[in-house]
């Protein structure tokens, strides 16, 4: 979240920031409960100190009369603090509603259409044949089955069966050895279900919750692997020397989807249940920007490896997220659907999410505490990955190659064939 002192210091920049991001910005309300906080703070420590020179002055043996006016002050003083506590903790709720200000070098836009290409790799594949788009290779091949997902759990669920679960554990595999060996990850295992606390250090909440899974005990299903590995170190204080720190791990994510209807609804693109390799970053606030280039380079070093065509968009204001400072997105090309397919959001948040989860760090022995800036980015997404694949590998006889790297983790197998 953004503090409070900045919006007392620059209201118009935060209103601005939230525009051009289509968001609003509870601004104006914030500032007028900060004003009658502020009147009333200043009341109550008046009253507490009218409190002690009257206590000391009535020291001994004070008359009823005394006595009657100290109770007041006391019962006045107390009202107050209860009025106080009430206004900070609307304007606390108030500040969780207000947006990242994107950084001044993101676009100026309203929707996609007005995202900028800044790089393409590689070339789209050709083919002498029509390609097929993934889910009519998956059916020849007999390694999804839609049917029985819905069977179990309803619509936009998918299985994965033989070669098709042995190709996806593949690529995750692959992404985790790529992450951990050559750009330094360390890699995390965490829980799958978070506190609320967790959901609202990453800005899932409150502006997402309806798109989320909810227990009765107020727990959530993770929408992403960003979430646990984010509050890693929430409420703690890292050593400035040791940042950045690096963690990646591989989680099954679950969103609602509330939003997306009538998107998608075929294939293996939009789910309410799928996995991710989640790549996050912590560092200081002069590195952030630099971060966020390495960061995006290591997504796309993975679609370099399986030899997918992809680009790189920097997302303008209007189409980045709520709590992105700036973003980038990695798409690959999916040649039997005809279009790109998003692998990866690559993202900086300055301290927008450290604030929240109370993430800071010293960068000497006795220095005041910083909030670090955080990153995050998906290294891959993957479904969309496992489509790409599938589309731009296929064969003339419905058959897929497996790209070169997979193969060690697929015992040398080269390829998929029909069932």
């Amino acid at each position: 979240m953004l503090s409070l002192q900045r919006i007392r210091d620059d209201p118009e920049s935060v209103r601005e920031g939230a525009r051009r991001k289509g968001e609003s910005a509870p601004v104006d309300e914030i500032l007028a409960l900060d004003e009658r906080a502020r009147a009333l703070r200043a009341s109550v420590e008046g009253a507490r100190a009218e409190q002690k020179r009257a206590s000391r002055e009535l020291r001994g043996a004070p008359t009823d009369e005394q006595r009657a006016q100290l109770d007041a002050l006391k019962q006045r003083i107390q009202a107050e603090e209860a009025d106080l506590a009430e206004l900070e903790t609307r304007i606390a709720t108030l500040l969780l509603e207000v947006p990242n200000i994107p950084h001044e070098s993101v676009p100026i836009g309203r929707d996609e259409w007005e995202n900028v290409v800044v790089r393409t790799w590689g070339e789209a594949p050709h083919f002498n044949f029509t390609p097929l788009p993934h889910y009519e290779i998956g059916e020849r091949l007999g390694i999804f089955d839609f049917e029985r997902a819905v069977k179990l759990s309803g619509s936009r669920f998918v299985i994965l069966r033989g070669d098709g679960a042995r190709l996806q554990r593949a690529l995750t595999a692959y992404m985790l050895e790529l992450a951990t060996t050559e750009h330094g990850y360390t890699e995390i295992a965490p829980p799958y279900l978070v506190r609320r606390d967790a959901m609202l250090g990453t800005a899932q909440l409150p502006k997402f919750e309806d798109d989320a899974y909810h227990t009765e005990d107020d727990l959530f299903l993770i929408p992403t692997g960003e979430v646990p590995l984010t509050n890693l170190h929430s409420a703690e204080i890292l050593d400035g020397a040791q940042l950045p720190l690096t963690y990646v791990g591989f989680t099954p994510c679950w969103r609602r989807e509330a939003g997306a209807a009538g998107k998608d609804t075929r294939g293996y693109v939009r789910l309410h249940q799928f996995e991710k390799v989640e790549m996050v970053r912590f560092t200081t606030p002069e590195a952030s920007l630099d971060e966020l280039e390495l960061l995006t380079q290591h997504a796309e070093t993975v679609l370099q490896r399986l030899g997918i065509h992809h680009r790189v968009l920097l997302m303008c204001t209007g189409d980045m997220g709520f709590a992105q400072w700036k973003k980038y997105d990695v798409e690959a090309w999916a040649p039997g659907l005809g279009r790109w397919l998003e692998v990866s959001s690559c993202s900086v948040f300055a301290d927008f999410q450290a604030r929240r989860a109370n993430i800071r760090f010293r960068r000497s022995p006795g220095d005041k505490p910083e909030f670090v800036h955080t990153l995050n980015g998906s290294g891959l997404a993957v479904p969309r990955t496992l489509d790409a694949i599938l589309e731009a590998y296929q064969e003339a006889d419905g058959g897929v190659r497996v790209p070169e790297v997979l193969r060690p983790f697929m015992r040398g197998q080269e390829r998929l064939g029909p069932a």
